[in-house]
């Protein structure tokens, strides 16, 4: 399944920080993570800057670990920032996410409605 790539945008920070607290992980195991919940068409240049960037906002951190398969792999946690981020936006997310749930429930209208007579 194909997403919004604009919707996956306003989401993928806190994403990426749930899974990370989840389990300190790198870029490319974050995006096979993702995959797996259901983000099939995420792409590595869709993961790895949002790493970039909340790592220059000091909501995660990284540390390098060596691989037996080649070159060292980077792995990220979040920071004590990136957790306060995280739980800011999940509450954020279930305010929205009700709201517009409220208004996509509802049955689809045949037609549109005349407009409003003014007051």
């Amino acid at each position: 399944m194909t997403h919004d790539p604009q919707l996956l945008k306003g989401v993928l920070s806190p994403l990426l920080l749930w899974l990370l607290a989840e389990r300190e992980s790198y870029g490319y195991e974050l995006v096979q993570r993702l995959r797996t919940v259901g983000l099939s068409s995420i792409s590595e240049g869709t993961v790895y800057p949002a790493l970039s960037r909340l790592e220059r906002e000091g909501r995660v951190s990284s540390r390098l670990v060596a691989s037996r398969a080649g070159p060292a792999r980077k792995y990220y946690r979040p920071t004590d920032s990136g957790y306060a981020a995280l739980a800011d936006a999940t509450a954020d997310w279930h305010l929205l996410a009700a709201t517009v749930n409220g208004v996509l429930s509802r049955p689809v209208p045949a037609t549109p409605a005349p407009p409003a007579k003014e007051q």
